[in-house]
């Protein structure tokens, strides 16, 4: 079992911290594809998968997931949280237990999903979620100092619901001077580097786990696809992810450091628990921002 580098009251005492060093951001990795970004004061969570739930629902099947690691913090202790972020409806992803006690804990939280999983995570989270912020790829949503631009992500397809609306997303966040891109689940498609590349990201949350033996469809990177798109998007720093949770399926970072070494791709693989505290810096090779819409319901993009 994976211990944390920091978890409970140690970590607590970190993220609360944090805020002593001014002007940059700080992240911690929770494992799998769960990030905590503090930034100015403000809590932001990627894909927070912080229970036990899935391993009780699949224990004594044929697709038992055992843990290998041990939960960082209790979602019911973690307060400063402004919003949570959920690529898709997976429930390594948008997790109900975590989501359901983050807002105990912080009860002005708010989920940006992608919007065509809007009606789905009304059924998951039920009477109590916390108020969800749809957006759809090409589009954005504000929250507080943040701004959270939708990438197509494809897995292994891009999938829309009957009117058009994302089903999977990943981000571009945008906040001060920085940018960070999370891939969500994702393959290399045709038209990612196009879309991320518009801004200069900082960092770069990217999947290392590919297909699996029991998933023989690609329906996200690996680690040397990942490296290569964090040098296509000029990332600054590429952080790898989707691994370290449970025992099927998982990867070790030796692929994606080995090709970000070969590449000259600056890149860090933090352990579970660690912080990460950086300035705003970019490549210079990086593309810059063009303006792009908030997100309306009625959209009308003609899929």
């Amino acid at each position: 079992m994976i211990v944390p580098v920091q978890k409970d009251d140690d970590f607590l005492t970190d993220f609360r911290e944090a805020d002593k060093v001014s002007g940059a951001i700080h992240i911690w990795w929770l494992g799998q594809s769960g990030f905590l970004v503090k930034w100015a004061g403000h809590g932001l969570l990627i894909d927070p998968y912080l229970s036990d739930a899935l391993s009780r629902q699949t224990a004594g099947t044929a697709e038992e997931l055992v843990r290998v690691s041990e939960r960082v913090v209790d979602p019911l202790q973690l307060s400063g949280i402004d919003v949570v972020v959920c690529c898709n409806a997976d429930p390594d992803r948008l997790d109900a237990e975590t989501i359901l006690q983050l807002r105990a804990a912080n009860p002005n939280l708010k989920v940006v999903i992608p919007a065509g999983l809007l009606n789905e995570v009304d059924e998951i989270l039920g009477a109590a979620a916390p108020s969800l912020l749809p957006v759809n790829a090409g589009t954005y949503v504000k929250y507080g100092p943040f701004d959270f631009h939708g990438i197509n992500a494809a897995n292994p397809k891009i999938r829309r619901d009957e009117r058009g609306n994302s089903r999977d997303l990943g981000y571009v966040i945008l906040f001060g001077p920085f940018a960070l891109y999370h891939a969500g689940e994702t393959i290399w498609h045709t038209h990612l580097v196009k879309e991320v590349r518009r801004w200069s990201p900082n960092l770069a949350f990217l999947p290392i786990s590919g297909p699996g033996a029991d998933q023989p469809e690609h329906t996200r990177m690996n680690g040397f696809e990942a490296a290569a798109f964090a040098k296509s998007i000029s990332a600054s720093l590429a952080l790898p992810c989707h691994y370290d949770l449970f025992e099927r399926g998982n990867v070790t970072t030796e692929e994606f450091s080995s090709c970000c070494d070969r590449l000259g791709q600056r890149y860090r693989a933090l352990k579970i628990g660690q912080r990460l505290t950086m300035g705003p810096i970019t490549d210079p090779s990086a593309g810059k921002s063009l303006p792009s819409e908030p997100y309306t319901p009625h959209w009308n993009l003609g899929y």
